[in-house]
C-alpha cells in the first residue's frame, strides 16, 4: 500500500528519551516521532491516535518481566512511517492516515478524491478505497493527510472455499476494469495495494497493527466466516497512477517499476515506454498465479488459462479488463456449487480425517444456512 521511500523524517525529537539508552524498544521509532509531534493538532481536526503516542507514555512492558514488547498492545507499530491508525473522535470509527508528498506523488490525492466524489462514489463497480477526508499539514506544504477505512490484507484470514477466492478475483477484476473506463492507470496494483474492508468478519474489533489479535490485546481476535459475512475488497495507493484524456489512448509512459518487479517489458537496462495499462493486467494476473495457480493454494487449476494470458510476456497479446472480466464470468458459469464449496487447501498442508470433517460441517451448514457459495457484498 506504502512504498519504503516515503518514510517520513522525524520532526523534532521526542522530549523523553533520557534514560533510555538500554532500552531503546521502549521509545518511539524515529518515524513515528512524525505522528508524535502532529498528535494534538491531528486530536483538533477530530483524531486520537493511540496511548503510544500520548504524552507522558510509559510502556507498558516496563515493570515485568516480558521482554518482547510485541506481546503488549503499545509495543507495536506500522512497519512503514507513512502510515497511522487513529479513532475519528466524533463517532469512534477506526481509520487509517497516510502521509503523501505532493512532490513525489503529485496526482495521489487528486486520482483518490476523483474516486471518493460522485457519481463515482456511489457505483458499485467502483473498489477504490474511498476517503474521508484531505487534511493540509500545518508545517509543510508539500504533505497531504489522507484519511481513510481501517483496512486489513485480502489474504488474513485465509480462504475457506473455492467461492470465497471467486468472489475476490471478481471484485478485484471489476475494480480494475471500472479504473481502467476512467482513463486512469493504477500502475502498482499488486497483493500490497489490494486490501479487505474485513468489519464484517469481526464482532470484535482487531488491533490495526495485528489483526490476529484484540484491538485491546485480550485475546487473539476470532474472524468470522467470509461467506456467511462477505466482505469487499479494494484498490489502494495510488502513488504510481495516472488518469488521461480519452485522447491519449493507448498512452506511452516511461516504466515505473511498483512493488512488482517481474514485468516483462521492464526488464532490460533501459525499457522503452510503454502503455501502462496492459502491465496493470500482468500485475492481477501474476498475484493469481503467485498467490493461488502455482506456488501456494490448490484447486485453483481452473484460472490457469486466463491467468497464462494475463501475464503473457507480449504485452499486446494480453487481455484488456473488458476481456478478461467477459471470460471470467464464462469460467464461472462453468463451476460446480461442489467446486465453489470445496476447501481452500495450501500446498503444505496436512490432508487429515480432522480437517475434511470440519470442512464438511461448515459446508453443510452454509448449505442448510442458503448462503452463496459466492459471497458478494
Amino acid at each position: 500500500m506504502n512504498h519504503p521511500e516515503e518514510t517520513l523524517p522525524p520532526i523534532g525529537t521526542r522530549p523523553v528519551e533520557r534514560g533510555l539508552r538500554e532500552r531503546p524498544h521502549e521509545r518511539l521509532l524515529s518515524a513515528e516521532v512524525y505522528w508524535y509531534n502532529h498528535r494534538d493538532w491531528l486530536h483538533a481536526k477530530g483524531y486520537a491516535l493511540r496511548a503510544r503516542y500520548q504524552e507522558g507514555w510509559t510502556a507498558s512492558w516496563t515493570h515485568t518481566k516480558h521482554v518482547l514488547p510485541s506481546d503488549f498492545e503499545d509495543g507495536v507499530t506500522h512497519l512503514r512511517g507513512n502510515v497511522m491508525d487513529a479513532t475519528r473522535i466524533r463517532d469512534g470509527v477506526f481509520v487509517m492516515l497516510k502521509c503523501t508528498s505532493k512532490r513525489q506523488h503529485p496526482s495521489e490525492v487528486e486520482i483518490a478524491s476523483f474516486f471518493s466524489a460522485e457519481p463515482q462514489r456511489s457505483d458499485p463497480r467502483n473498489h477504490c478505497v474511498p476517503i474521508y477526508e484531505v487534511l493540509q499539514t500545518p508545517d509543510n506544504p508539500d504533505k497531504h493527510i489522507v484519511v481513510m477505512p481501517l483496512l486489513t490484507r485480502y489474504s488474513k484470514p485465509r480462504f475457506d472455499t473455492i467461492g470465497e477466492a471467486v468472489s475476490f478475483f471478481k471484485q478485484i477484476f471489476e475494480a480494475l476494469k471500472y479504473m481502467h473506463a476512467q482513463n486512469v492507470a493504477h500502475r502498482d496494483c499488486t497483493a500490497r495495494n489490494i486490501m479487505m474492508d474485513a468489519a464484517p468478519i469481526f464482532t470484535v474489533p482487531f488491533h490495526p497493527v495485528k489483526p490476529r489479535m484484540k484491538r485491546d490485546f485480550s485475546g487473539r481476535s476470532s474472524p468470522l466466516s467470509r461467506t456467511q459475512h462477505p466482505v469487499r475488497y479494494y484498490l489502494t495507493d495510488f502513488g504510481l497512477s495516472v488518469k488521461y484524456g480519452s485522447e491519449d489512448r493507448p498512452p506511452l509512459e516511461i516504466p515505473v517499476n511498483g512493488a512488482d518487479k517481474s514485468v516483462p517489458e521492464f526488464q532490460s537496462a533501459e525499457p522503452p515506454a510503454g502503455d501502462p495499462f496492459p502491465v496493470d493486467v500482468y500485475y492481477l494476473g501474476n498475484l493469481i498465479r503467485m498467490d493461488f495457480t502455482e506456488v501456494r493454494k490448490l484447486g485453483f487449476e481452473f484460472m490457469e488459462p486466463l491467468v497464462a494470458d494475463m501475464v503473457n510476456t507480449d504485452p499486446a497479446l494480453r487481455p484488456t479488463m473488458v476481456e478478461v472480466v467477459d471470460r471470467f464470468e464464462e469460467i464461472v458459469r462453468g463451476l460446480s456449487n461442489w467446486k465453489l464449496r470445496s476447501r481452500v487447501a495450501k500446498t503444505r498442508d496436512s490432508f487429515t480425517t480432522f480437517r475434511s470433517i470440519a470442512h464438511w460441517i461448515r459446508r453443510v451448514r452454509l448449505i442448510v444456512g442458503r448462503y452463496h457459495p459466492i459471497p458478494m457484498p
